[in-house]
């Protein structure tokens, strides 16, 4: 029974209190390190179509009701807890490879075949980042796998795939694997295509320079341009060729002075041959810049890459969330974008980590860890809408990396 006179003010976090307080009866919230249910007593609602921001408050009535002021930071093991629950929905090993084995991600739960190219590269990105946080040797394998499954799938060269941007996200998960593995097909593997791609689509008679976005040459989009500068400057450190790194920095100085806003770290999606820009920040673009001002900072030092990173971290906190300093927002409206908060994650803690802005920046990210794993369902998934429990039905996999990316990558500052 709920008790009418007593009323009490509580922080709402949507997730699962969102659907708590729509029972008339008494609720129990308990927290399980896995995947157990996080509710008692009330039906779950499979579909949810009111969002609320993370920090807004609801009236709750009765002294049954006892909520933290927020959700808890996740911890280490459930970091890997939520890489685990993921491999274990997607993941599917299919064969041999030679001495080896090849394994894919299935797109969604219901296993209706491998997930697209690109973002095949990102889950196994997000593989790649768990492993540094949680190293073992079968996180190991099933990198190597997977690699596998990418060779066995499309071949070494990608020259028949138009979208740059796809070859670029495939060459640098490589090159991060082979920083792994030290397996030499990964690293020629990632040379290979990384070149490949230059050669069509870095141009300088169109915007005085920039990577084209596509083989139809008609937009330079950041998504290809500030990852290509994070995958060059890894295949400088690993190769020592330093026209790799000029390649970067080439690069850089062209995306800051045609989508970077110098005065708010605002970090455009994509410009067209006429000089038009046509497309606005995202969260991966924006995360993949604020990685490229990370690696190019100690190779460059006469320019200040760690003020032009910070000033884009700061944009993303104030602007990019659901409310300044909150919950990032969802980018849910098509599947390409599920998953671009876990590309910011990746970046970004990483840029905290290396330059050691983590009182800055820390207590923000830790915030976003915690609401993701708040609203894992009882399977344990997180879909992409942090601001609201993640249903039981079907999930696709690249909207389920963002939480385990966001949990995970915490873990490069804390």
């Amino acid at each position: 029974m709920r008790n009418n006179t007593n009323t009490t003010t509580v922080p709402f976090y949507p997730s699962v209190l969102q659907q708590l307080l729509h029972q008339n009866k008494k609720l129990i919230i308990i927290s399980a390190l896995g995947f157990s249910a996080l509710m008692s007593g009330c039906k779950k609602e499979q579909s949810i179509t009111t969002e609320q921001p993370a920090n807004a408050t609801a009236t709750v009535t009765g002294p049954e009701l006892r909520v933290n002021a927020a959700p808890p930071t996740p911890t280490k093991a459930e970091a890997l807890v939520a890489m685990q629950v993921y491999n274990n929905h997607f993941y599917n090993q299919y064969g041999t490879y030679g001495p080896s084995y090849k394994a894919y991600y299935w797109k969604d739960d219901n296993h209706t075949g491998r997930m697209d190219f690109w973002t095949q590269q990102e889950a196994i990105e997000t593989l790649i980042d768990a492993y540094a946080i949680n190293p073992s040797t079968d996180l190991k394998n099933k990198i190597v796998y997977l690699y596998n499954g990418v060779r066995d799938g499309y071949g070494l060269l990608w020259s028949n795939n138009i979208y740059n941007d796809d070859i670029v996200w495939g060459a640098l998960m490589c090159v991060r694997a082979f920083k792994i593995t030290n397996d030499g097909g990964m690293l020629d593997m990632a040379k290979n295509n990384f070149n490949m791609m230059w050669n069509r689509a870095w141009n300088t008679s169109s915007l005085g320079g920039g990577l084209w976005w596509t083989t139809a040459n008609q937009t330079k989009n950041t998504c290809v341009n500030a990852p290509a500068v994070i995958c060059a400057m890894l295949l400088y450190q690993a190769t020592g060729d330093v026209a790799y790194k000029n390649k970067a920095k080439l690069i850089m100085d062209w995306m800051v002075s045609r989508l970077y806003v110098a005065s708010t770290g605002e970090v455009k999606g994509a410009i067209n041959a006429a000089g038009t820009i046509t497309e606005g920040p995202l969260s991966y673009t924006q995360g993949t810049f604020i990685g490229a001002c990370d690696l190019l900072r100690a190779d460059y030092p006469a320019v200040n890459y760690l003020a032009m990173g910070t000033k884009a971290m700061d944009y993303a906190r104030s602007n990019m969330c659901i409310t300044s300093g909150g919950i990032l927002k969802d980018e849910n409206g098509i599947p390409d974008t599920q998953g671009m908060k876990g590309i910011f994650a990746r970046w970004a803690c990483r840029f905290v980590k290396n330059t050691g802005t983590r009182t800055n920046y820390g207590a923000w990210l830790d915030a976003n860890a915690a609401q993701a794993w708040s609203i894992r369902n009882s399977q344990g998934l997180m879909w992409t809408v942090w601001g609201t429990r993640t249903p039981e039905s079907v999930r696709n996999a690249f909207e389920t990396t963002s939480g385990v990316s966001m949990i995970n990558n915490i873990y490069f500052y804390r």
